[in-house]
């Protein structure tokens, strides 16, 4: 009887599923196993703001309490579950004396997304410390494996392993592992380890005095792994180590130490900041003393920037949206000299971030930094909308890289733009819209000033039925100046105006057709025709005395005529659903000039040539993975294409792909360029570019390169060759880690 009274047991059978308020002292334990020991902190926050209302279902073969020893005992397939989370043991004890509780028997603690297992666990409920032994841990959000002889819970988010191993590989004999006697791990931030060795399979191959590696869900400060890389001509031996500090949590930094054995030392930072889903924005900045010289004598046109060997460059982009529909847009972009691009290809900040895609808020650079930038353009720019109106104001300065210095290049800040949406007049049929603008043209050497212009436009909108539209239209530009320099000019006045008109109308019509296919794919087609016709009219109005950052306004007496062609297709999709897709567009245009048709001609001299080239735009996109573009322009007057351009592009679902591109034009460009990606196996890649001047027949760049990948890991190589320099390159990429190679 005493037995009895000292112990309680209650068989599987009699499982109970107990709210907080009624927990036996075995709840109790059980629920701290289950939220306060192994798993991650973010999961154990999460859980432990619960733990208050929500109930712990408990099951187990036997459980017994004894009172004698403050003791409670649960064994025999034990399983306790709480807010999707499961404990499973052989056998639970809880010294309610001095909060040690011990698990034993094929312990497993699985979380939404993470796991910890072993043979043993002893810890204490109250300061949330212990160990498992032979335990292994998986974190799934960046598929990371920790195992050890013992793996013990120093503190919040802190674990110490012995005789260790770490990597985010699957399996059993893991493709590449880090081992080392003793190893401490910041969940959600990084590792350590010392006297270490990385394996490869089974094959010790590199031995490692310190190391510190990503163990993270979230940014935490620290190095991340180095870049190596060899240019035979540019750079030679070329390593760049980069710094991470999570400054915030909106903000951020990353430093790079770089070194070129040719050039020297290369310090760069890149700062990205985010005070809001409105407003958000990136720096990055480098600098470095380049000991590089050049001996290259067709160089001699360069300006000797070697003097003070200086190179830099300096990028700001920021975003913000305002709530009364306004918005700012700031994107800085200087460098110390024209040849900045060419000379830094390898790593170039500039080419890596590179992208048209706007919802890249941080990671996205705008414009092409490579050899072929002519002109580098640097603007602030304020818009604010109303429902009638809109106004911008702009400032702006252009690096022009083709000119020897920059003293003669116009820039324009501010400039202010007004603009009035069309609207009808007094609830009429006649429309009048209107843009009236104000610049500062400024430059350091040669003519500048103000510059105010105002252009309405009175249009009158007329429709014939389903199938016609006819739109008259008058536009009057009255324009005016004032010089700000000293530049004596015969015959330009320091002050003046002009008053212009112009009269045009477009005259368009559009029919279309559908007709039903029926296909498993392709339900209907529409075919869409649309000519259209323009005429302009612009009489000659004197301009010379007009200063040279005022434009031009030409004189003009043309018609405009040509047509489209559009095939629209309705697609079934598998879910039941319809989708749309053009998948041809069709183009051509040309203007007659009336006035060239008109002009005198005298022996000698040039025959009239009123009618310009045709104009051809051309996209077919028959299948998703299938597109082709050209744009063309054809000379009726000399019988040759003056421009001729072409794209391809071909893939399939496996990832191969084809991108072929022609571009020429007349006495300027001939290039061919060929980008090949084939996927040879599930694991293996291999890719090609070449971009050949066919006016010379030379290589502008050539790039041999491919890629093996496998679930833990992948290997990049590449072989580039452009005229100013060769370079080969290795990257390792071992996942959750980061990059390395050379």
């Amino acid at each position: 009887m005493e037995e009895s009274r000292r112990k309680g047991m209650r068989s599987r059978a009699a499982t109970a599923v107990l709210p907080s308020s009624r927990r036996p002292p075995l709840c109790a334990v059980l629920l701290w196993l289950c939220l306060l020991f192994f798993l991650p902190p973010t999961v154990v926050q999460a859980l432990e703001a619960l733990q208050g209302d929500k109930p712990v279902a408990i099951e187990a073969d036997n459980i017994a309490y004894d009172e004698e020893q403050d003791v409670v005992t649960a064994s025999g397939n034990v399983v306790v579950r709480y807010e999707g989370n499961t404990l499973t043991a052989d056998t639970v004890a809880l010294d309610r004396k001095t909060n040690i509780a011990t698990a034993e028997g094929n312990v497993v603690l699985r979380g939404e997304k993470d796991m910890i297992e072993g043979a043993r666990a002893v810890f204490n409920t109250q300061n949330r410390r212990g160990v498992v032994y032979q335990g292994k841990m998986f974190l799934a959000e960046n598929h990371f494996y920790l195992e050890g002889t013992t793996i013990e819970k120093r503190g919040e988010e802190t674990y110490r392993a012995t005789d260790a191993a770490m990597t985010t590989c699957d399996g059993d004999v893991p493709d590449w592992r880090i081992r080392s006697s003793e190893m401490d791990v910041t969940v959600d931030g990084y590792g350590t380890l010392k006297h270490g060795k990385f394996y490869v399979s089974d094959v010790p191959i590199l031995y490692m005095p310190y190391f510190l590696f990503p163990a993270k869900t979230t940014r935490q400060s620290g190095f991340l792994l180095p870049r190596f890389a060899y240019s035979m001509k540019n750079s030679g031996l070329d390593l760049e180590v980069p710094f991470y500090w999570a400054i915030s949590e909106n903000t951020d930094a990353t430093f790079f130490q770089r070194y070129m054995e040719k050039r020297g030392f290369k310090e760069g930072v890149e700062f990205r900041y985010a005070a809001s889903e409105q407003s958000f924005g990136t720096f990055y900045a480098d600098y470095m003393k380049d000991r590089k010289q050049f001996d290259d004598p067709a160089e001699d046109i360069r300006p000797n920037w070697q003097d003070n060997e200086s190179r830099w460059s300096l990028y700001w982009n920021h975003q913000t949206t305002f709530p009364d529909n306004s918005y700012l847009r700031a994107d800085i972009r200087k460098v110390s000299d024209p040849w900045y691009f060419r000379d830094f290809t390898g790593w170039n900040y500039y080419l890596d971030h590179y992208s048209t895609d706007d919802r890249k808020k941080f990671e996205r650079v705008s414009f092409l930094g490579d050899e072929t930038l002519a002109l580098l353009d640097s603007t602030v720019r304020f818009v604010r909308n109303w429902d009638f109106y809109n106004l911008t104001v702009l400032g702006q300065y252009t690096d022009n890289f083709a000119a020897i210095n920059n003293d003669a290049t116009l820039q324009r800040y501010p400039e202010i733009i007004l603009t009035g949406t069309k609207q009808p007049i007094l609830g009429g049929p006649t429309y009048l819209e209107f843009t009236t603008t104000y610049d500062y043209y400024y430059r350091t050497e040669g003519q500048k000033g103000h510059f105010y212009d105002l252009q309405p436009i009175v249009s009158l909108p007329l429709t014939f039925g389903d199938y016609a539209q006819f739109t008259p239209q008058l536009l009057l530009k009255g324009s005016a100046w004032s010089r700000d320099d000293n530049t004596s000019v015969a015959g330009l006045s320091r002050q003046g105006d002009r008053t212009l008109y112009s009269l045009g109308t477009t005259m368009s019509s559009e029919v279309h057709r559908i007709f039903s296919v029926g296909g498993k794919t392709v339900d209907k087609i529409r075919h869409g025709i649309r000519p259209e016709i323009s005429y302009v009219y612009t009489p000659y109005e004197f301009q010379d005395d007009a200063p040279d950052f005022v434009a031009r306004v030409a004189e003009q007496h043309t018609i405009t005529y040509g047509v489209t062609n559009t095939l629209m297709a309705k697609l079934k999709e598998p879910n039941g659903k319809s989708s749309y897709r053009e998948f041809l567009y069709f183009k051509l245009f040309q203007t007659f000039d009336i006035r060239e048709s008109r002009r005198d001609v005298q022996d000698p001299g040039p025959a009239r040539r009123p009618f310009s080239v045709v104009n051809l735009e051309l996209d077919v996109l028959p299948h998703p993975l299938v597109r082709f573009s050209a744009r063309n322009q054809y000379s009726v007057n000399s019988g040759d294409w003056t421009q001729t351009n072409y794209d391809l592009g071909l893939s399939d679902t496996r990832g191969d792909s084809v991108v072929l591109g022609y571009r020429y034009t007349m006495n300027a460009i001939a290039e061919i360029n060929v980008a090949l990606r084939a996927v040879i196996t599930e694991r293996l890649e291999a890719n090609y570019l070449i971009r050949q001047n066919k006016f010379d027949n030379k290589i502008v760049e050539e790039t041999y390169g491919g890629k093996y990948k496998k679930q833990c890991w992948s290997v990049d190589f590449a072989y580039s060759n452009t005229p100013n320099d060769r370079r080969f390159t290795v990257m390792f990429v071992l996942f959750g880690l980061g990059k390395a190679g050379f």
